[in-house]
């Protein structure tokens, strides 16, 4: 029957060591790390920003993510619409041939089916008309007087493409929604050696 002997000292060394070891690779570890957090008001184009460090530096937006915004762009032409017609009424605008309360109510009808994920033929078409029209097109021209996205007419004028049956986002599309930021949305990403965490908190 044998008997096994071990030194204590030489177990507080080896733990000693990789205890200092681990510390090391830490160390290493944080000072290729950059943490970033942006900081602003809201609307500032904080989580813009983001989008374009994944998209830069990242590995972009694939195929599945980029369909996650579908809802999100709809309600947006919808929204910027509707943001459009009532402004038309304290900027005194008069509108064409459309009642821009009739139009309101017609859009509001509509948001539940484009946060579904669908865009109607007929909100399509309703959108379409009252972009082309002249008072609407002096009420966008104004827009500095009021709260609007400024993708609006980025959205407008690709209304065929994004409305059309199986739609699916480019980054450019992703790159200029709006959603308000709740919670802490974190970014990473590597850029020269260095691994880069960006925190946009809403």
């Amino acid at each position: 029957m044998g008997c096994a002997w071990s030194d204590p000292d030489k177990n507080q060394q080896d733990t000693s060591k990789a205890i200092e070891k681990q510390i090391r690779q830490d160390a290493e570890k944080a000072m290729k790390e950059v943490k970033l957090l942006l900081l602003g008001a809201g609307e500032c184009g904080k989580s813009t920003v983001l989008k374009q460090m994944k998209i830069i530096h990242g590995q972009g937006y694939q195929e599945e993510e980029r369909k996650e915004y579908v809802c999100i762009i709809f309600a947006n032409i919808v929204q910027s619409m509707i943001k459009i017609l009532k402004a038309m009424e304290s900027l005194e605008i008069v509108p064409d041939s459309f009642d821009p309360a009739v139009e309101l109510k017609n859009l509001n009808g509509f948001l539940a089916s484009v946060e579904e994920g669908k865009f109607p033929d007929d909100l399509a078409n309703t959108i379409r008309t009252l972009w082309n029209s002249d008072s609407v097109q002096r009420c966008f021209a104004r827009a500095k007087e009021y709260q609007l996205n400024d993708s609006a007419s980025y959205y407008m004028t690709n209304l065929d493409r994004i409305s059309a049956p199986g739609y699916t986002p480019t980054e450019q599309d992703v790159l200029r929604s709006r959603v308000k930021t709740t919670g802490i949305v974190e970014t990473n990403f590597r850029f020269k050696d260095l691994d880069f965490k960006v925190f946009d908190v809403g």
